[in-house]
């Protein structure tokens, strides 16, 4: 009896094992998103301690499998869901989960409350001050995330809506295409005010995507550690080779004896010019002809969500600066100049009264 696999069993095996693969997570891939995670959420609470006014701290993640039934059995009370969509970088979304009663405290404290004296619903006004808090949060995020995987990741403004996974999921986008996931929990400290737990859902397949990025960045310094140490090393050999009376260079001529055994060649040091002006002139011929953006500052405020959503046509904004006080010019957002307002026939204009040094405008344009 022949015990042999065909090549059609074997075929049939190893799609098997992929797909088992493609279902888990290795314990170097969980601690890689364990890894992403602490560094994007401890950005992330910087952040939210400047919106928030109080202290945050967001603990070390814990990263597990689960899937769309165990989060539904797990977690059915109403949360807050926060929708982020990656554009650029990585493609894909994901899900951050707050607990409801965690919101409506951050939402308070954005209105300028103290997080004592909560509202006991999600209204309109509720839920634009936990998207902005988010958003910022997210924000923070994603740039540590960019920074991490060495390459630009945008994304697209997150959305925030309430969910009961109990009941609602079913009802979401998110979780039709997806049904295995990986699971990111923290837990969220805020002052005296919040203790409890925040949780990210990424699809799988977009998980392990991440980590492979990260892993490919890895990869990338990790070589580069191995040959700069050997090429130096060559250098320093070649060096102590010519120093111990080694194969000499082949330009010998100006190799001065000094004694017995020791040869030394003196250093030829080249004549110093200051060619930084000449250069930068050159230079700058070449940008004459870029267009630039010139903006000019009248002043600033800051005002509280609260505020913003009472404006209306016949609104005064009172901005930080008294009348008749020289406004600011930026160009392509760099401050260059101080001026006043003027008015040209029907038009408004700006008299320069004040300017930056030519040397320190040129070092000031974008690069």
């Amino acid at each position: 009896m022949n015990n042999m696999l065909s090549q059609d069993e074997i075929d049939a095996l190893l799609k098997m094992n992929a797909k088992q693969d493609e279902d888990q997570l290795s314990s170097e891939e969980i601690d890689a998103l364990g890894e992403i995670g602490n560094i994007s959420m401890g950005t992330s609470a910087t952040t939210l301690y400047t919106l928030l006014g109080n202290r945050v701290t967001i603990t070390t993640p814990r990263v597990e499998i689960t899937d769309l039934s165990r989060i539904s059995q797990d977690y059915p009370l109403p949360f807050i869901a926060i929708k982020v969509k990656f554009t650029e970088g990585l493609e894909g979304l994901n899900l951050l989960l707050l607990n409801e009663k965690d919101a409506l405290i951050i939402a308070d404290l954005m209105m300028g409350g103290d997080g004592s004296n909560f509202r006991q619903q999600i209204d309109d006004l509720t839920m634009s001050a936990i998207s902005e808090a988010m958003n910022q949060m997210i924000g923070s995020a994603s740039t540590s995330l960019s920074t991490m995987l060495d390459k630009p990741i945008n994304i697209s403004p997150p959305t925030a809506f309430r969910i009961n996974l109990g009941s609602d999921y079913d009802k979401v986008e998110f979780f039709h295409d997806n049904t295995r996931f990986a699971k990111i929990a923290f837990k969220m400290v805020v002052g005296n005010l919040i203790d409890s737990e925040i949780m990210q859902l990424l699809p799988l397949k977009f998980a392990k995507k991440m980590v492979a990025d990260l892993m490919e960045v890895e990869h990338r310094k990790d070589a580069y550690n191995t040959v700069a140490p050997v090429e130096s090393d060559k250098k320093n050999n070649e060096e102590a080779g010519v120093a111990a009376g080694g194969p000499q260079p082949k330009n010998s001529s100006n190799i001065v004896m000094l004694e017995e055994g020791v040869k030394a060649q003196p250093v030829s040091l080249k004549e110093l010019h200051d060619e930084t002006a000449a250069g930068e002139k050159e230079n700058i011929k070449l940008l004459m002809d870029v267009p630039l953006e010139v903006t000019v500052e009248l002043g600033r405020t800051k005002k509280q969500i609260r505020e913003i959503l009472q404006f209306g046509v016949g609104t005064i904004v009172e901005l930080d600066k008294l009348a008749g006080e020289p406004v600011d010019i930026h160009v392509n957002g760099k401050f260059i100049a101080k001026g006043e307002v003027v008015v040209i026939d029907e038009s408004f204009g700006v008299r320069i009264t004040d300017i930056v040094h030519p040397a320190k405008r040129i070092g000031s344009i974008p690069k």
